[in-house]
C-alpha cells in the first residue's frame, strides 16, 4: 500500500511541469506591439533584454495575434555576427515618415540599454576592461523622435539605465530630460563585492587609474564597496567598514507601490545605475536606492553632491502620456528562456538563486522586476490598447 502512495505521489509530482506547460499552451496570445531598442548585444542572447523577453514570453505577449517576441530577432540596434561582423537595425535608419508608422503601429516603446559596443569588446585584440572608441551606440537623433511621438500620441515609454548617460550626446540627452522631466546627475555606480584589484579582475582599469590620477596613484581599497564614476570621470569609492554600514545597495519601495506593484520592501541590487533627479511636480518615485553610509561616508558623498537616497523606479502615469525610467540595468539578469514557458513557475522561483552569493542577480529578477514589469503591462494592456 506505501508503495502505491509513493508511486502515486511521485508521479504527480513529475507531471507538474508538464500540467504547467499545457496551461502555459492553453493562454491565450494577448497582441503587444513592442519597438524595443537595444544597442548593446555582444551575442544573440540579447543578455541586455533578456530579462524582457522572458516577461513577454511567458505572460504571453506577442508581436502578431500568433508570433512571439524572440529575443536575437525583434529589436533595434546593434546585431552580432560571427567572425567580428555585425548589422546596424537601429531607428537611424528610418525616415521620419517610417518613425510616424512606427509609433502608430507600436503601443510601447521599451529602451534597454544605448551604451553601445566599444571597439575593444568587439574586435578581439582589444582589452575588454579599458576604454576605446565607440563602435556604435548613444541615444540617436531618430531615437528622440520615436520618443517624442509615441509621448505625444499618449503611449508607454519604459527606458532604463543607461538611455541618456554617455555616449549619448548632450544635446539629445537635455532633448530627454525636458521631454520626460528628469535630470542626470551625472553619475553612474556600481556594486563591487571585493575592491582588490589583484582579486576581482571586474573592476574596470580605467576605473583604477581615474581614481589614482587624483589620489596621488594611491588605490588602498581591499574590502567591498560602491565605486561612483561621473562623466567628468571623477571617481568616489566608498567602502565597507571605512564609509559604509552596509555595502551593498538596496531598493526600498513604500507601501502604496509595494502593493500596486507586488513589489518588496527591500531588495539589494549589485549592479550598475545611476543617479537622476525627476521632476516630483510631474514623476512620482516607484522605489528608492538607499546607500547605508556612516559618517564618514556620508561626508564624502557631500563633497561630491551625491545623494545617499535617490529614485531607482521614476513614473508618469496619466491621460497624457505613460512613462517609466528604471535607475538601473533592470532588463540585463541572468535568467534562461526555458523557465518563461511554465505558468505558475514563480512558485518555485527559490530554485533560481542562491542569495548567500552577493553577487547574483535572479533574486532581483524574481522579486522585484519580473512583479513590476508584469504588472505595469497589464495594467497597460487593460486600458484596451490593442
Amino acid at each position: 500500500m506505501r508503495k502505491k502512495i509513493s508511486l502515486g505521489i511521485l508521479i504527480l509530482v513529475l507531471s507538474i511541469p508538464l500540467i504547467m506547460w499545457v496551461i502555459w499552451l492553453a493562454t491565450p496570445n494577448t497582441k503587444l506591439v513592442i519597438a524595443i531598442v537595444d544597442k548593446t548585444v555582444l551575442t544573440s542572447e540579447g543578455q541586455e533584454h533578456i530579462s524582457l523577453n522572458w516577461v513577454l514570453n511567458h505572460e504571453k505577449y506577442t508581436k502578431t495575434s500568433e508570433k512571439p517576441y524572440k529575443v536575437s530577432h525583434d529589436y533595434f540596434g546593434f546585431f552580432p555576427e560571427d567572425n567580428e561582423k555585425f548589422k546596424l537595425k537601429g531607428l537611424e535608419r528610418f525616415s521620419f515618415s517610417k518613425l510616424s508608422q512606427l509609433s502608430n503601429d507600436a503601443d510601447l516603446a521599451y529602451f534597454t540599454d544605448t551604451y553601445g559596443i566599444y571597439n575593444n569588446e568587439w574586435f578581439q585584440e582589444g582589452d575588454d576592461k579599458e576604454r576605446s572608441g565607440i563602435l556604435y551606440g548613444g541615444l540617436s537623433d531618430k531615437d528622440i523622435q520615436l520618443l517624442k511621438l509615441m509621448k505625444e500620441k499618449g503611449k508607454l515609454v519604459i527606458t532604463e539605465f543607461n538611455t541618456i548617460g554617455s555616449p549619448t550626446a548632450y544635446e539629445n540627452r537635455t532633448r530627454f530630460e525636458k521631454m520626460f522631466k528628469v535630470r542626470w546627475t551625472g553619475w553612474t555606480a556600481r556594486y563591487f563585492d571585493n575592491l582588490n584589484p589583484r582579486e576581482n579582475k571586474e573592476i574596470p582599469k580605467w576605473l583604477i587609474r581615474n581614481y589614482k590620477n587624483s589620489h596621488k596613484g594611491r588605490w588602498p581599497f581591499k574590502s567591498s564597496g560602491i565605486a561612483f564614476v561621473n562623466n567628468k570621470d571623477q571617481v568616489v569609492i566608498l567602502e565597507n567598514g571605512t564609509h559604509l554600514n552596509n555595502s551593498m545597495p538596496h531598493i526600498e519601495t513604500n507601501e502604496k507601490f509595494q502593493n500596486t506593484y507586488e513589489l518588496p520592501e527591500r531588495i539589494k541590487y549589485p549592479f550598475w545605475f545611476d543617479i537622476i533627479t525627476p521632476d516630483k511636480k510631474v514623476n512620482s518615485v516607484v522605489s528608492s536606492f538607499k546607500i547605508d553610509a556612516n559618517n564618514k561616508g556620508l561626508e564624502e558623498l557631500k563633497k561630491f553632491n551625491i545623494p545617499s537616497e535617490f529614485p531607482a523606479v521614476t513614473e508618469h502615469i496619466d491621460s497624457d502620456y505613460n512613462f517609466f525610467y528604471f535607475s538601473g540595468d533592470f532588463a540585463d539578469n541572468p535568467v534562461g528562456m526555458n523557465s518563461s514557458y511554465f505558468s505558475g513557475i514563480g512558485y518555485f522561483k527559490g530554485l533560481f538563486y542562491d542569495e548567500r552569493n552577493t553577487m547574483e542577480r535572479s533574486s532581483f529578477f524574481w522579486n522585484y522586476y519580473k512583479p513590476l514589469l508584469t504588472t505595469i503591462l497589464q495594467q497597460y494592456s487593460e486600458k484596451g490598447i490593442n
